[in-house]
Parts: C-alpha cells; structure tokens; sequence
C-alpha cells in the first residue's frame, strides 16, 4: 500500500449481490453512507462510467444538507466492483473537490459473504494523512458496519 492510500476491509455474512443492492438502490444506500446519527441525502446515484455519484450530509438538528460526496463513477462491475473519484462528476467533468480521491470498492465472495474492501487513493501523501486523521478508518468503519447491520441475514 503506498502512502497515498488508505484502506478498509471487512467481511459481511451475506453476498455480494446483496452488497451491490445496497449501493445500487439509493434508499438503501441512504441508510448507511453516512455514520449516524448524521442524515444522508443521495442526489445522484448513476452506477455506470460516467455516471453521477451525489451525497449531501445533514447534522441532527441542522436546516440544510451540506455537500458530502460530487464525484463519478469510473468503473462499475456489478456484485464486484466499483470505482468512484471526486475529481470527476457526471459526464466526465474535471472539478476541484476539498478533499480529491478515487476509491476502489470490491465485494470479494468469501466464506458465504462478501470481503468488503475500500481502497481509497489520495493525490499526496499529506492528503491521505489529512483523510486519516479527519477519522478515515472510523467513518468509513461505522458506515461499513452499518451497512452489514443493513443486509447481513
């Protein structure tokens, strides 16, 4: 692993097309992406290159949602694989994110579920720091875990 990336994996009791399921339906998807108590609002689910990957986070208590996530998929295998990045948004569209990453999703058959990995590709190393320490293995962690919690039997 270089010291640009970061990663997280865990095994769910269930398969992958229950994994994919979650992502490709954007009311699942809702009730994981985010660690609660924080809401999550899906604006763009397109799962296909090019396609609008769009995540907006409101705080309890809070009026508005807030940016989460604007990127695009690059890759999208479905039960296997997908691959988003935030320096690209629907269509192509080269942006400048906060916080630019492209991260690799694979939902690997494994003792009767699915390894679940997250690769997740910074510019820098700095960046990768920076996303580590804003609470990388925590959050993506909990929304892991809420996931299996989601779809596990």
């Amino acid at each position: 692993m270089s010291k640009s990336e970061l990663s997280i994996s865990r095994h769910i009791a269930a398969p992958p097309a229950a994994v994919w399921d979650a992502w490709n339906d954007p009311a699942k998807l809702a009730r994981w992406w985010i660690p609660a108590p924080i809401e999550c609002q899906v604006v763009a689910l397109d799962l296909r290159p090019g396609g609008g990957f769009v995540t907006r986070m409101r705080e309890e208590g809070a009026a508005d949602f807030q940016p989460h996530v604007d990127g695009c998929f690059l890759e999208a295998i479905p039960e296997r694989k997908l691959v988003f990045t935030t320096v690209l948004t629907e269509g192509w569209q080269p942006v400048e994110p906060w916080l630019a990453l492209t991260a690799i999703l694979t939902f690997e058959p494994k003792d009767g579920g699915t390894l679940y990995t997250a690769r997740v590709l910074h510019k820098s190393p700095e960046d990768s720091a920076k996303h580590d320490e804003m609470g990388f293995y925590e959050g993506w962690g909990t929304a892991i875990g809420q996931l299996a919690t989601l779809i596990e039997r």
